[in-house]
C-alpha cells in the first residue's frame, strides 16, 4: 500500500450540499452498452436520473436501489465507487464482461468472480493485499438469483489490468497454469480493493465477452447472441434487485 494516512491525503470523495443520498444498494453496469440499457429501462419505469460524473446515474422510483455506469477501466471505475460510498452506497454489484482463459468458459457464459488478482495500478494505493475477495452474502445472492431464473454460471479468480492491448500469451498462460486465473478484466481487482478499504460489500456478475484460451483470440462481444445474453442479464438482475427485500 502506498504510504500514507488519512490526515495527509490532500482530497477525500464528498457530498456536495444539494446532492441527495442514495439507496444503499445498486448495480455498477462498467461497460457503455449495458449501462445505457440499464439506465433507459429503469427511467422508462418511473427512475429519475442524477448527476455522476462522465457516467450516468439512476434511483428507482421506490428509491431502494440505483444502477451506475459506465465506467471502463480501473482509475475510472474507482473514482464512481468513491462518490457512489460517499453518498451512501454500502452493497454494489459489478456487471461486466470478462476475457476467458480456461477452456471450460466460452462466450456468453456467466462467470461468478471469487478470488481477485491485481493487474491493474489503482489498487496498490488502498491495500497491499494483492488478492482481494467479494462479499460472502453478495456472492450467495447473486448464486441464488441465478438459480432460480435457470442460468448455468461457474466461479473463477480474475485478474484484472489496464493493459488489454498488452497481454502475451506466455503471460495469460502463466496465469492461468501458475495462478489459477480463469478470466481477466479491467475493474474488478481495484473496485474489491476499495470496497474493502471503505467497508462495504462488493461482489460481480460477468459475461464472458471472448475467449483468450484459443490459438486466436476469439471476440464475440459484438455477436447478436451475446448481445441478447447481456441485455436478459441485465433484465434479470434489475428485476431480482427491485425485488430484493
Amino acid at each position: 500500500m502506498h504510504d500514507c494516512n488519512r490526515e495527509d491525503v490532500v482530497m477525500h470523495p464528498v457530498r456536495a450540499k444539494k446532492e441527495k443520498g442514495l439507496p444503499e444498494a445498486g448495480l455498477f453496469f462498467v461497460n457503455p452498452t449495458e449501462a445505457s440499457f440499464a439506465v433507459n429501462k429503469m427511467v422508462t419505469e418511473g427512475g429519475k436520473k442524477r448527476f455522476l460524473f462522465n457516467s450516468t446515474l439512476c434511483v428507482n422510483d421506490e428509491e431502494t436501489f440505483f444502477v451506475a455506469g459506465p465506467a471502463v477501466g480501473a482509475p475510472m471505475a474507482v473514482l464512481c465507487m468513491e462518490k457512489l460510498i460517499v453518498l451512501g452506497a454500502m452493497r454494489i454489484i459489478l456487471v461486466g464482461w470478462c476475457g476467458a482463459l480456461q477452456q471450460v468458459l466460452e462466450v456468453g457464459n456467466v462467470l461468478l468472480p471469487g478470488q481477485a488478482l491485481c493487474g491493474e495500478g489503482t489498487s496498490w494505493y488502498y491495500s497491499s493485499d494483492q488478492e482481494p475477495r467479494p462479499s460472502v452474502d453478495l456472492l450467495a445472492w447473486l448464486r441464488e438469483t441465478l438459480d432460480q431464473s435457470g442460468i448455468v454460471w461457474q466461479e473463477g479468480r480474475v485478474w484484472s489490468t489496464d493493459a488489454p492491448y498488452r497481454e502475451s500469451r506466455e503471460l495469460l498462460e502463466r496465469l492461468r497454469q501458475e495462478q489459477d486465473v480463469a478470466a481477466i478484466d479491467m475493474e474488478y481487482s481495484a473496485l474489491c480493493t476499495v470496497a474493502y478499504f471503505r467497508g462495504i460489500e462488493f461482489a460481480a456478475c460477468m459475461l464472458v465477452s471472448d475467449e483468450l484460451w484459443q490459438k486466436q483470440w476469439k471476440p464475440g462481444f459484438a455477436t447478436p447472441a451475446f448481445c441478447l445474453r447481456s441485455q436478459k442479464l441485465s433484465e434479470l438482475l434489475l428485476r431480482a434487485m427491485g425485488n430484493r427485500k
